[in-house]
């Protein structure tokens, strides 16, 4: 059974910081690889609507994603910070809601998305182009919700325990599958957006599979068992204070990136294409520093819980170092391969030339990027609902989408392109000034207390 008190409470800061944060990151960069590899594929086809559909149809399958953090990033702050007030029981309570939570809400989305698909495929703004396509993706989406869903959340449970390892080995084994099946479903096969789909949702039955069989085996101090499952004493509303704020900023994304591709749709089925690749590249930049924060969130938790601030704001001053620097080298190499990696994915000139100008754009906030996700998942460790959800709505839907039409009205196409960014640089201000005010609070609190 895990036991990383040791890990968590005593190691030197560089060292538990890179044996929670490296595991994470490898499985973003595998994530990445996936995504990449499943526009690649579907490039490859030489259809470009068949691109577009999948741009369009992504943010919905995020919905899936969003919900899994819903119970993954709320069960993993909930456990790290009962684990640092050494409530053992507790957290075992906590995984066991997460598991069964994440699968009832799964079967129920998948229903919804069966049901609503038409509504769905509307409100994303499929053309007559592209629909059809898109219709087929989602379809299987949906039938694979419980998997992604239960999935997502038990790569963020394990690390709530400090098993960032165990997280990295189970998210690695689905994407690899996904990764291994694309080529045969979309291209051998010839099913197009139908074989990235198949793929990819048994890509996370496999996840899921390997989560079950480490819980089966009793590895981890954690629980599965319905014996364990409580809602009562603030088990479900530890994990919701948390877990609402991080999936609505995946929900939010979700809206905002609709959003983006209604505004681009008025351009054209090619600018919604080339938005699709521009963002799946970026993913490198933006991923790999999500990995990086959201890796040393049980630190924070563990340390707030066990009112550690000489430790916590060591970690957080150590990680911001290291986001700026890995977040600079990232942007310098993408802006230097920018069309490269455009190319890569389809050959069609007209996307290519949007592509190029997409990516440029996505770039200008990435050496500081890291720093409005190391904010976020502070918050997010130390418990503290209210800020999360206030950082949430303002990034993804009180900036990002006002920003997106301003823009657009203002400068046209370029401006929509142009959004993401400014959105960003505003939220990493706002995401400062929200921690550097908690950390007020902190010391007030300790003050008072001595």
């Amino acid at each position: 059974m895990k036991d990383n008190t040791q890990l968590f409470e005593h190691a030197p800061v560089s060292k538990a910081v890179a044996v929670m944060a490296v595991p994470t990151m490898i499985s973003m960069l595998v994530v990445v690889i996936y995504n990449m590899a499943d526009t690649f594929f579907i490039g490859q086809t030489g259809d470009p609507m068949q691109v577009a559909a999948v741009s369009l149809a992504t943010p919905v399958f995020m919905v899936f994603m969003a919900l899994g953090n819903l119970f993954g990033i709320g069960g993993s702050s909930a456990i790290s910070r009962a684990l640092g007030e050494k409530k053992t029981e507790r957290a075992r309570n906590i995984s066991s809601f997460c598991c069964y939570g994440s699968l009832g809400l799964g079967i129920v989305m998948a229903l919804i998305f069966l049901v609503g698909m038409n509504g769905i495929l509307k409100l994303i703004g499929a053309s007559e182009n592209t629909i059809d396509y898109a219709r087929d993706y989602l379809t299987y989406i949906a039938f694979g919700g419980p998997f992604i869903m239960f999935g997502t959340a038990f790569g963020n449970i394990l690390r709530g325990e400090g098993a960032a390892k165990e997280s990295m080995i189970g998210n690695m084994i689905g994407t690899v599958t996904n990764i291994v099946l694309d080529p045969i479903m979309i291209l051998a096969f010839g099913w197009g957006v139908v074989g990235a789909a198949v793929a990819t949702v048994i890509g996370n039955m496999a996840a899921s599979g390997f989560y079950l069989l480490y819980f089966l085996r009793k590895k981890s101090s954690l629980s599965i068992r319905l014996k364990d499952f409580k809602v009562s004493q603030r088990i479900g509303a530890s994990v919701m204070s948390i877990g609402i704020p991080a999936s609505m900023n995946n929900i939010l994304m979700s809206c905002a990136n609709i959003v983006l591709n209604q505004v681009l749709i008025g351009y054209g089925d090619t600018p919604v294409a080339a938005m699709g690749v521009a963002m799946k590249s970026n993913m490198l930049v933006v991923l790999l520093q999500i990995g990086l924060c959201a890796g040393i969130q049980p630190l924070i938790g563990y340390n707030y819980g066990a009112r550690n601030k000489k430790r916590l704001m060591q970690v957080f001053r150590f990680t911001g170092m290291c986001a700026v620097a890995l977040g600079t080298a990232l942007t310098v190499i993408m802006v230097i391969a920018r069309q490269a990696v455009i190319q890569a994915f389809i050959n069609d000139g007209e996307v290519i030339a949007y592509g190029i100008q997409m990516v440029i754009a996505l770039q200008l906030s990435g050496p500081v990027l890291g720093i409005l996700f190391l904010c976020i998942n502070t918050i997010q460790g130390m418990g503290k609902a209210i800020p999360s959800l206030v950082l949430t709505v303002c990034r993804q839907g009180l900036i990002f989408i006002p920003s997106i039409y301003i823009l657009n009205g203002i400068f046209g196409l370029e401006g929509a392109i142009y959004a993401q960014p400014v959105a960003d640089f505003i939220s990493i201000v706002l995401s400062l000034c929200i921690c550097l005010s908690i950390f007020r609070k902190m010391d007030q609190r300790e003050a008072a207390r001595d």
